[in-house]
């Protein structure tokens, strides 16, 4: 049955699941991932569930979890606050260089990315000496995080403030882009590095542990969870809490040095908080949903409440969207967060060749190399059927084709 523009899916043993995937292809085992979370007797309502949905780890990638009483560590993920932020310049199309690659080539100098870790050898995706406004950034998070490690030791050995104001690897990027009027965005995503994930991986570790400890079985050691009331559901929420704070701030600080190196190479002084947008779509959050007070999951899902702005990119040589929310009370306030992988990582790898890449890639300055083959545009949904599925959650505001692109 199809109504209000998702699909409809009753579950048995369990709550429905509400799909806006008109018209976008979705994975059986996604589905079979979907009805898993439905059945869990803390989710409220339904599960909602966004057109670039995908198979995730415990989750789905694309959706969004209601709960009351408990949390689920890996339903956030491992990349906790991972997101997007954009900003409009006053620049245009015609105050850029002729040629974009000194552009791009002083953008990866400026900003640590990728991991290349071997002995003797210091990972060029963090910074070996934070400079002096990274350092100053972190103070503000060193106390919080201290009293984290004070109570859970291990994570004190992560990367912190070495990771701070750097882009990590795989999907995440930085991209200069144009929209219909010429105007130049940055546009870039990543989210709270080597200490997002340590936390992350810590506290599902924990999670399992606990539903050991209390003889609960689950379809999916994936799905441990903390039961709110106990102590480690209070202490994932404060760590997880930090890490999204750490991931919207090393957003900003990229945001910053990027801008500083744009003037340097253009040499044209310009303004860049136009239409300034930093929004999570890995995370949690207390929310107020069909009359209670709950906890909201997003997993590769962003937070579209009437007016809010938010982010929706494309793949590689692909359209960006920044949108407005349109405050879909069925969606739980949400849209989708890209346009969502179409395939594993893997089979991109053995299906496309470099020359595929370089053609999808037409217009774009960015890396054509074998490295980033897994992200080559076919590898994902095709953006402009994932707009259409979810035209009832959020407005176009502007639409964005990108020039320059830096991949972690």
């Amino acid at each position: 049955m199809v109504d209000q523009g998702f699909e409809f899916t009753a579950v048995e043993g369990g709550l429905p699941i509400k799909m806006w995937t008109r018209g976008v292809p979705v994975d059986p085992a996604a589905r079979l991932q979907l009805e898993r979370v439905a059945r869990l007797p803390f989710i409220v309502k339904h599960v909602a569930v966004m057109p670039d949905v995908h198979l995730g780890i415990g989750a789905t990638v694309g959706s969004v979890i209601p709960t009351k009483g408990a949390v689920i560590p890996a339903a956030v993920g491992v990349d906790i606050g991972c997101g997007m932020m954009a900003a409009c310049t006053t620049l245009v199309a015609s105050d850029l260089p002729d040629s974009l690659k000194e552009l791009r080539t002083a953008i990866e100098r400026a900003i640590p990315h990728g991991r290349d870790v071997g002995r003797g050898r210091r990972d060029p995706g963090s910074w070996g000496e934070p400079p002096p406004d990274v350092t100053a950034a972190w103070t503000g998070l060193a106390e919080r995080f201290a009293a984290i490690a004070a109570k859970y030791p291990k994570l004190a050995k992560a990367n912190t403030v070495t990771h701070l104001g750097t882009l990590g690897t795989g999907n995440h990027f930085i991209e200069v882009c144009l929209d219909g009027n010429d105007r130049v965005w940055v546009m870039l995503h990543s989210g709270s590095r080597g200490i997002g994930n340590a936390i992350g991986q810590f506290f599902i570790g924990l999670a399992r542990q606990d539903m050991r400890r209390w003889y609960i079985n689950l379809p999916d050691e994936d799905l441990a969870y903390f039961p709110e009331g106990t102590q480690h559901f209070d202490d994932y929420v404060e760590a997880v809490g930090w890490a999204q704070d750490f991931a919207a701030l090393n957003r900003r600080l990229m945001m910053a040095a990027i801008i500083g190196t744009m003037r340097d190479v253009i040499g044209k002084p310009f303004e860049a908080d136009v239409e300034a947008i930093n929004c999570h779509h890995n995370y949690v959050a207390r929310e107020h949903h069909f009359g209670q007070n709950i906890l909201v999951t997003r997993k590769g899902a962003v937070r579209a409440a009437k007016g809010t702005m938010g982010i929706i990119p494309g793949s590689m040589g692909a359209r960006s969207f920044i949108v407005r929310g349109l405050g879909n009370k069925e969606s739980f306030d949400s849209c989708s967060h890209g346009a969502g992988r179409l395939m594993s990582r893997h089979e991109a790898l053995r299906r496309f060749t470099v020359e595929d890449h370089i053609a999808a890639t037409v217009g774009v300055e960015c890396r054509q190399d074998p490295e980033v083959i897994d992200e080559t545009p076919a590898a994902y949904k095709p953006i402009e059927a994932v707009m259409a599925a979810q035209s009832d959650l959020v407005e176009i505001v502007h639409t964005l084709k990108q020039v320059l692109c830096v991949k972690g």
